[in-house]
C-alpha cells in the first residue's frame, strides 16, 4: 500500500467580505501516479474516494501505457485510507469516476472509457459497476443509452438520484438530459440546446422538486451556465455564471443557500470554493492549497459542521495527489455579500 503523507495546513484565507486569519485542515490522502477526478460518498460507515490514476492528464493514443486506471479508497474517520478496488482495461483509458448511492441501497461507480478506433477515431463510452459493501464489485458494464443518444460518442460525466430515479447529462454529439431507474439503461428526457461547448455538469435539487444544473463550456468567454427547471425539466431558463468552471461540483445546503467546488482560471490555477444562490451568482470563500496549473475536480460531502472536500493538485509532489480539505461549513451560511455579486471570477 502507498505511504500515506499528512499534511496539515495553516494558512491566510481570502473570503470575498473580508481578509481573515482562518485555519483549514488539509491532508494528502492518497499519492503516487497522476491522480485526479475525486468523488466522495459516505457509505454503510466507511468514507470511500475513488479517482483516476494514470502516468498524465492525458493519455496518449500511440502509448497504452498513458491509460488511466480507476481506483477506490476507503476510511472509517478521513484520517487513514487504503485502496479497496481498483479496474483498469487493456486498450481504454478509464476517466472521471463518480461514486452514487442508489436508491435500492446499493453503491454505483460510474466512469469513463476513452478508446480509438483503426481509423484513429477517438470514442467514449460510459460504463458503471455496483457495489452492496464497498469493496466487491460486480461486473463493470457500458451504459445502454436511449436509441437516439450514440453509444460511443456520449459521456455522462456524472449522475444525480432524486426520488428513485438518477438524472445526468450527456455531452459528445450532442447535450441532453437523461434518466434511469437502474442505473444502466438510459431515456432521453430532452435536448438542453447550448452552445458555447457544454460538458461537464453537475445536477443537484431543491426541496420542491426543482432541478438547478451547473455547466461548464469551453468556447467564448468560457462562463459556466446555470439552469433551472421544474418537472418533467423539459423547459429550462438559463443564466450566465460569473465564473468559469472546471471540474464543478456543488451541494445544496438549503432552498437558498448552494456551496461551490471548481478550478479557479483567474490569476492562477487554484481549487476555489465559493458560495451563492439558486439564482447563479456566486463568490469566493476559500482557496484551498493547490497549484501546478492542474487542479481541481472536487468531491463535496457535509460531514457534521465541516465540508469535506476531496480534490486533486500538484503544488506539492511532482505528479499529482489526492487531498482532503475539512471546509467551516458556516463559511457558506453568510450572507452574500452584494460588493461581489457581479464580479466576475
Amino acid at each position: 500500500m502507498k505511504r500515506i503523507v499528512i499534511l496539515l495546513v495553516c494558512l491566510c484565507v481570502l473570503t470575498a467580505m473580508q481578509a481573515e486569519k482562518l485555519s483549514i485542515n488539509v491532508e494528502r490522502i492518497w499519492e503516487g501516479d497522476y491522480c485526479a477526478f475525486t468523488s466522495l460518498v459516505h457509505y454503510k460507515g466507511m468514507y470511500y474516494c475513488t479517482f483516476r490514476e494514470a502516468t498524465a492528464h492525458h493519455f496518449n493514443s500511440k502509448d497504452w501505457s498513458t491509460a488511466g486506471r480507476i481506483r477506490v479508497i476507503a476510511s472509517k474517520n478521513g484520517k487513514k485510507w487504503q485502496s479497496v478496488a481498483e479496474f483498469k482495461e487493456e486498450g481504454v483509458d478509464l476517466r472521471d469516476p463518480k461514486l452514487n448511492l442508489m436508491p435500492d441501497g446499493r453503491m454505483m461507480l460510474l466512469f469513463g472509457g476513452a478508446y480509438v478506433d483503426e481509423e484513429g477515431k477517438r470514442h467514449l463510452v460510459p460504463k458503471v459497476c455496483f457495489t452492496e459493501d464497498g469493496k466487491t464489485y460486480g461486473d463493470v458494464q457500458p451504459l445502454v443509452l436511449d436509441s437516439r443518444v450514440d453509444p460511443t460518442n456520449e459521456w455522462l460525466w456524472r449522475l444525480t438520484w432524486y426520488n428513485g430515479t438518477g438524472y445526468g447529462v450527456v455531452y459528445g454529439s450532442r447535450f441532453a438530459l437523461m434518466k434511469t431507474t437502474d442505473g444502466i439503461h438510459y431515456e432521453l428526457i430532452t435536448e438542453l440546446g447550448l452552445d458555447r461547448f457544454p460538458n461537464e455538469t453537475t445536477i443537484r435539487f431543491l426541496s420542491d422538486g426543482t432541478m438547478t444544473m451547473m455547466v461548464r463550456t469551453e468556447e467564448g468567454d468560457k462562463h459556466g451556465m446555470w439552469g433551472v427547471s421544474r418537472p418533467p425539466y423539459t423547459d429550462w431558463e438559463w443564466t450566465e455564471m460569473n465564473l468559469i468552471l472546471g471540474g464543478p461540483d456543488y451541494l445544496v445546503l438549503n432552498d437558498t443557500t448552494l456551496a461551490v467546488g471548481t478550478r479557479s482560471l483567474y490569476g492562477s490555477e487554484k481549487m476555489m470554493m465559493l458560495k451563492g444562490k439558486p439564482d447563479g451568482k456566486f463568490e469566493e470563500v476559500c482557496l484551498l492549497p493547490s497549484g501546478g496549473d492542474d487542479n481541481s475536480y472536487p468531491g463535496m460531502l457535509v460531514v457534521g459542521n465541516e465540508i469535506w472536500v476531496t480534490y486533486y493538485s500538484r503544488h506539492a509532489t511532482p505528479k499529482a495527489s489526492i487531498y482532503l480539505a475539512r471546509v467551516p461549513l458556516k463559511w457558506f451560511l453568510t450572507p452574500r455579500t452584494n460588493k461581489y455579486y457581479e464580479k466576475k471570477w
